[in-house]
Formats: C-alpha cells, structure tokens, sequence
C-alpha cells in the first residue's frame, strides 16, 4: 500500500476516528485504525464493538491495500507534523509495519492485519430519514446534560430517540432523564421517519454524533433498526448499537396540575442562583427558593462556612411557598433555556417542577425538589 494525502485533511478525519478508541483494550486489535486505500481514497475506521466511526477521504494512491495501526499514537504523530506538509504512507506486509513520512520526518509503526479487525455489522435498517444537522444538535444539546451516568440502571443511559404526538402533530421526541430532572424536546418528524421504533442511543455516541456536528447547514442521514443506528454526515458513517432496555413511562412523572407560576428573568435568576451557590457544600449543594407576591428570595446555608441570600423581582401571584433544589441541577435547566424568560410551573414543596421557555414551544424540562 502507497498513499500520499494532506496532512490537514488526515488530522480531521483521525481527529474524528480515533476518539470512538478506548485508550486501555484487553483486544489489541481495538486500539488500532484501520486504514484502506484504494482509487484517490482513503477510508480510515475505528471501533469498540457497540460503536463505529467510518470516514473517507481524498488522496493520491500509489498502490491499494489494508493496514491496522495503533490510532491514538498516529494521531499523535500526524498532528504534531508541520502544516501543509505531504504525508506518505507506506504499508509493508511482509514486515508488519507502516511507514510514515513527511519533509525530514520518518516514522515506522507496528501493524495488526486487517483480518482481525472487527466489523459492527449492521445488518438490515428498518427505518431511514433526514434531518438538518443543526435540529439533531438542538436535540441533542437541550437534552445531554440529563443523561444518566449510573450503570444499574442502563436503560437511562442515553437518549430516548421516538415519534410522538398526534396524528395532526406527529413530532420527533428526544427524552433524557437521570431520576432527579428530566429533559424533552421535541422537532416536527420528519416524513419518513412516520411508523420509526423508540430506541436508546447510548450517551457515547451521542456525544460523538454532537462533535462531527461541525456544519449545521449539513444534512444528517438517519438508519435504524431494533439493534443498531447509524449517521451519516458528509463522509462520515457513524454506526451504533443502541441500549437493549425499555425506557421508562416517562409522561408520568411530568406534572399536568402544577398551579403555581413564578416568571423570571432567565439571566438574572441564573446569576443570582450561581451567586448564593458558592456557599453551598460539595454535597449538600441545596438553595431555597422562598416565593411571596412579586418576589423571590433564594438563600443558601452551610453550618461549615456561613450563608447567602438574594432577592429578585419575579412574576407570581399565588400562595407563598418555599421549596429546596440542587443548585447544579437548577443552573443546568436554567443554561437550556434559549429565550429571555423561564416560566417555572410549581405545586408543593415535595413535588416535581415544570420549567419551560417562556417564548420557545417544544422543550420542557421536570427537576425534582430537595428537603432544605
């Protein structure tokens, strides 16, 4: 195998492989790219098992062929190249090794052979559509942040992806809860997305579906079946396995009857919960809210350091009411609001809140209370 390519081009395509490679594998194999040749294209692939990262490029082929390196170190080695540089690769099979070269800079790495390079199969996609890649990063960024990281309870672990709605107003649905706040978005479903199954993309490859979201004037290509999803962006094929779980009833736990609506202003409300936090501890992390007509106080207290309170102008006009939150939860909420204005949707102390963008329809976010 004989390739020349550009290095920009080599370092943004690795930059994007080598990530899916976990830097400890038990299987050598795994922590290799593997890289093919053939006619002025170059295809570089990465994977882990439950998720691939295929990406095509440009280049001047010498000879075709397949070669396995170890990813991260010829990451490494590409990016600290000079810029503009022209990188030659230079595959051996008879010794098992790559060579590397740019201007002065000459470099071998040890090679695994292609036969032993894991394919993710992704057998037959029941489904497939479209959807603007700037929709999918809105999707994605308002509901991350609630994805849970507890292994035991796997089936939260990621992005419920399904079709909701009516009939009349079919919408596509990403849900991310961790038990403690909930996340739901909601787009117009794409036409032939109609009929998809709700699947669990895994919080890996949703964090590496935001990252090739680089252009949001792209369009991304979405397949999918009952086992796997796949992308497709520009030249690059992302494949997954989803989470093999039920995702909870989530509508369950979003209040319908909460009575008590406190308006405020977005930026205001979150600096002043940033700024009575510093007090709050590691662990404890509680700020009260204490809400009376036309006002709002948020107090925090440590018996280890001291206390801070804040008071804000706000809309509300019903009961006094003092309710507990953590603090990270509610700045977390607070950040995914898009507009000016949060509307906060309160009932008692012990039960969950709605918060909700005062302009923008088709997100919400529930955030259970804390004793304080």
């Amino acid at each position: 195998m004989k390739v020349t390519v550009e290095r920009a081009l080599l370092l943004k395509s690795l930059s994007h492989v080598h990530r899916v490679v976990e830097r400890r594998n038990t299987i050598p194999i795994l922590g290799n790219v593997l890289i093919r040749a053939g006619k002025s294209r170059l295809s570089l692939k990465a994977t882990d098992l439950d998720l691939e990262v295929t990406e095509t490029l440009a280049a001047e082929t010498g000879t075709g062929g397949a070669i396995t390196v170890p990813a991260h170190m010829f990451y490494d080695i590409v990016r600290k190249l000079p810029d503009g540089s022209q990188i030659v690769l230079e595959g051996d099979g008879d010794r098992s090794v790559l060579a590397i070269r740019a201007g002065r800079s000459r470099f071998t790495l040890q090679t695994l052979p292609e036969s032993d390079f894991p394919d993710l199969a992704a057998g037959d996609m029941t489904h497939s559509f479209t959807l603007a890649a700037a929709d999918m990063k809105r999707l994605i960024d308002r509901t991350q942040f609630a994805i849970s990281t507890e292994e035991t309870r796997y089936y939260l672990n990621g992005i419920y992806l399904h079709a909701a709605g009516s009939a009349k107003e079919a919408t596509l649905r990403a849900v991310a809860t961790d038990g403690h706040r909930l996340a739901q978005v909601d787009l117009p479903l794409p036409k032939s997305a109609e009929g998809m199954p709700g699947v669990i993309v895994p919080r890996k490859t949703v964090g590496e579906v935001q990252r090739l979201i680089e252009d949001n004037e792209a369009e991304l290509k979405i397949e999918l079946s009952q086992g796997k999803i796949r992308f497709t962006i520009g030249d690059v094929v992302l494949t997954s396995k989803l989470i093999d779980g039920t995702f909870p009833d989530y509508g369950r736990v979003i209040p319908q009857n909460n009575d008590k609506e406190l308006i405020v202003d977005k930026k205001d409300f979150e600096a002043a919960v940033d700024r009575v936090s510093t007090i709050s501890s590691e662990r404890g992390r509680a700020v009260k809210l204490a809400l009376s007509a036309g006002k709002l106080v948020l107090s925090v207290t440590n018996p280890d350091s001291g206390s801070a309170t804040e008071e804000l102008e706000v809309e509300y006009a019903s009961d006094p009411l003092d309710i507990g939150f953590n603090s990270r939860y509610l700045l977390d909420i607070a950040a995914q609001i898009e507009g000016e204005v949060a509307v906060l949707r309160l009932a008692d102390p012990g039960s969950p809140t709605l918060v909700q963008d005062k302009d923008s329809k088709g997100a919400l976010y529930v955030l259970m209370p804390m004793r304080v």
